[in-house]
């Protein structure tokens, strides 16, 4: 690793409320939020609103532990990566120790307080999800194999089943099929952010599946991939927690997504270096957009089934 690939350290102590927020990875943040609120809207049972608000704010804490965890984890490969070597840690203006400790700290609070909050077994599964991304996803198979993405995306895929059970719990299938779309989608949202930051992947020894098996097998897996995800999505139209609005959504939505799975399939290397990776960023900005609209189409039947009007009933 050569000198120039590291930026020049800050003097440790010059950190301000924004680098600790930052730690939180609030962009991931907002979509564990997101996720969580529409799986505890959709729930079938009312909940009253203090313990609802609770719910979510301590999923969100939750969340923001596993990202401080895993910036401290990573932060030699962060320091390597263009993407990341501005974030806290690398650029020295937050120390490792410092990220542990508020990771663990707000771990701790958070599940404890959503288990008195809500309910023991909604505690138990934010735990879970924290130890699978910090443990599972961040530890073990980020940096040993290509299908780190693909299983380690079961952590970020929890959060609607956990905003669900808050709100009932127990366990049921819609929640677990709000979870698999989730799960899904990670793949080739990932992937086609590796395609065009393979470098840094690279030069950080990360075994992304662009490193190990090369550009052209990772579009052939995004679009195996999203043609399973669309099948799901417009399937989960046809069940309780979808409707007409769900999905016509679901079908605009996937029938997009297919097409950018298919211009990705169909580039080549010399193609893609001369354009720039034009192609896969657009399929990774609709990506950005894919899950929250999903989302809140579900959202959507939900808010409506009060009133007679959503789902299919």
């Amino acid at each position: 690793m050569s000198d120039a690939s590291i930026q020049p350290q800050a003097q440790i102590g010059e950190a301000g409320f924004g680098d600790y927020f930052a730690l939180l990875k609030p962009r991931v943040m907002s979509l564990v939020v997101f996720t969580a609120f529409v799986g505890l809207m959709a729930a079938p049972v009312p909940v009253h609103p203090m313990i609802g608000f609770c719910a979510i704010l301590f999923i969100a804490v939750g969340g923001g532990a596993s990202g401080a965890l895993n910036m401290w984890w990573d932060s030699d490969i962060d320091r390597i990566m263009r993407r990341t070597r501005n974030r806290p840690i690398p650029s020295g203006r937050v120390e490792r120790g410092e990220a542990l400790g508020l990771g663990i700290a707000l771990s701790g609070f958070s599940v404890v307080m959503l288990a008195l909050a809500a309910n023991i077994l909604a505690g138990a599964l934010l735990a879970f999800t924290i130890f699978f991304y910090v443990v599972v996803y961040s530890m073990w198979l980020k940096r040993s194999t290509p299908q780190n993405i693909v299983i380690g995306g079961l952590a970020g895929a929890f959060p609607p089943l956990i905003g669900w059970v808050a709100a009932t719990g127990e366990m049921a299938i819609e929640p677990w099929l709000m979870v698999a779309l989730t799960f899904m989608w990670t793949p080739p949202h990932f992937w086609a952010l590796a395609l065009f930051m393979r470098s840094d992947y690279d030069d950080a020894g990360v075994p992304m599946l662009t490193v190990t098996h090369g550009r052209r097998a990772t579009r052939i897996h995004i679009l195996v991939y999203t043609v399973l995800l669309a099948a799901l999505a417009v399937g989960m139209g046809f069940t309780s927690i979808g409707g007409p609005v769900y999905l016509a959504v679901a079908v605009v939505l996937n029938l997009l997504f297919l097409l950018g799975a298919l211009r990705i399939a169909r580039r080549d290397e010399a193609d893609s270096e001369a354009d720039n990776f034009a192609v896969e960023r657009r399929f990774f900005k609709l990506s950005l957009l894919y899950l929250f609209l999903h989302f809140g189409a579900i959202l959507a039947e939900a808010m409506l089934k009060p009133w007679g009007l959503g789902g299919w009933a």
